[in-house]
């Protein structure tokens, strides 16, 4: 019974992940643009620096983008297969984090009632079924944080547990060969959290415990140095430079002013109530109900530890969005499935001398079931027709379909001061790079000269004479203009 429930679990978080992943095109402005950089990786072939619009675009190192390129070439340029590198790495999560869990001596419910809660949390589903590096950053971090507390509980072992180590390794490479520096903060900030706590509740300092994970750290550097020196090859010094501090540091203390996503130090205090949904109140109840056992459980402690330090980490951050919390849904489905164990062994405590916690305990496995279910009913009616109808107003191939009408009647068609999301939408769905056009003057010139030219414009207003609006497309509250002269 036990091994069918792991069974039916398994193909259940599947059919969650992979149900009509395809069926909706690229939404918002994350998909076309990190979509379009990998098309124009795989149309270049240059592997190294990426680029959106033919300009090199560093924001982060690029191991999603290497997976969805290499996904383009395999599946062809189709939505499901940039999607594909997201949704694979938030399998590999859940079965991670079943795994460690039954490693750490956990029952078989209760791991796979975390893997449960997990997969049905907003943030996760959502982001491991788009395009982007943040599902890959959460596997990184899941990993490395993961193998780091087992290596803490073989300890006392007489030799040391180099397999441990060695995914802690691949843990920190998955997550710094996705977003660089963040990829190694937001598993240093929980082992510093963890070894300190450990320090003071035991009142002495074992500097190997601390040398242990510098040291495995580093090796798992290697990978990310190469790519830099690569890198450092064809951009030089700035390149290192936009990669390591402007988008890393930078964005962290806010001094690179075109990063966008500022927000008030309160952001994430204010979106708790949507954090961790539709378990929100699980994990808050549970952080509150497990306080004072933290000094005497290990166990607890690392994973309450893992969801304050991180927050932390990202409330001291300038740059903010709801995305970046999806690296603490593991341990807020750990801590919510806990509390779930703990509430269970109180009502059967109680039904020894209550009809009703009798009839309560009867109950709450249907009761649960349900509740889950509904839940998953939820996700799979929005994948199949909520996401395809946000095509309507969100999706922009519309116009690129207008785009490549135009191209095989003749018309030479530039994009004029384009959006990344525009950018990427382009190459992505006409699997070619349009010509670009930054300045106005040279926007006249070259129609002046052309009459097969055709501009595209991103305007809240219509362009003025001497231009003449050729066509438009309306994307949600966006106009685009097709101009000449």
């Amino acid at each position: 019974m036990k091994s069918r429930y792991g069974l039916v679990v398994a193909l259940l978080c599947t059919l969650l992940l992979f149900f009509a992943l395809g069926k909706s095109q690229l939404q918002n402005s994350t998909e076309p643009r990190v979509a379009g950089i990998a098309m124009e990786m795989h149309l270049s072939g240059s592997w190294v620096t990426p680029t959106l619009n033919g300009a090199p675009f560093l924001e982060k190192p690029p191991l999603s983008l290497w997976l969805d390129a290499s996904a383009i070439r395999a599946f062809g340029a189709v939505p499901f297969a940039v999607r594909l590198a997201s949704v694979c790495a938030g399998l590999l999560t859940l079965w991670l984090l079943y795994v460690m869990l039954r490693r750490f001596h956990r029952p078989r419910l209760i791991a796979l009632g975390a893997v449960c809660l997990l997969v049905t949390t907003a943030t996760f589903w959502g982001n491991a079924r788009q395009v982007g590096e943040d599902a890959l950053l959460a596997l990184g971090v899941a990993t490395a944080l993961l193998a780091f507390f087992q290596a803490s509980r073989d300890r006392q072992q007489p030799t040391l547990p180099l397999g441990v180590w060695l995914l802690f390794s691949l843990g920190i490479v998955i997550s710094t060969l996705s977003k660089g520096v963040l990829g190694l903060a937001l598993p240093g900030v929980v082992i510093f959290a963890y070894l300190l706590a450990e320090t003071l509740i035991e009142r002495r300092l074992v500097l190997r415990h601390w040398l242990r994970p510098l040291l495995f750290t580093l090796l798992a550097l290697v990978p990310l140095l190469v790519w830099l020196y690569l890198l450092f090859g064809q951009g030089g010094v700035d390149a290192l430079k936009a990669v390591l501090w402007t988008n890393s540091v930078g964005r962290f203390s806010g001094s690179f002013e075109d990063a966008g996503h500022y927000e008030p130090f309160y952001y994430y205090l204010s979106k708790l109530p949507e954090a961790f949904l539709p378990w929100n109140l699980l994990v808050y109840l549970g952080l509150w109900h497990f306080r004072k056992q933290l000094r005497s459980n290990r166990y607890l402690l690392f994973f309450s530890l893992w969801l304050l330090a991180q927050f932390l980490l990202l409330t001291l951050a300038s740059s903010k969005r709801m995305v970046y919390l999806m690296s603490l849904t593991p341990p807020a489905a750990v801590i919510a499935m806990e509390y779930l164990a703990a509430l269970q062994a109180r009502l059967r405590q109680r039904a020894e001398t209550s009809d009703t916690a009798r009839r309560w305990l009867k109950r709450s496995p249907a009761m649960a079931a349900s509740v889950f279910a509904l839940v998953c009913v939820g996700y799979l009616a929005s994948a199949q027709w909520l996401a395809p109808r946000a095509d309507l107003t969100v999706s922009l191939e519309p116009l690129t379909h207008r785009v490549q009408a135009l191209q095989a009647e003749g018309r030479h068609v530039v994009l004029f001061q384009p959006s990344e999301r525009l950018a990427g939408a382009s190459v992505f769905y006409s699997h070619s790079l349009l010509d670009t056009v930054q300045d106005d003057n040279q926007l006249q010139t070259l129609l002046s000269h052309s009459a097969s030219t055709v501009a595209i414009m991103e305007k809240t207003e219509p362009p003025l004479p001497p231009l003449t609006i050729v066509d438009q497309v309306k994307v949600g509250d966006r106009v685009y203009y097709f101009v000449s002269r």
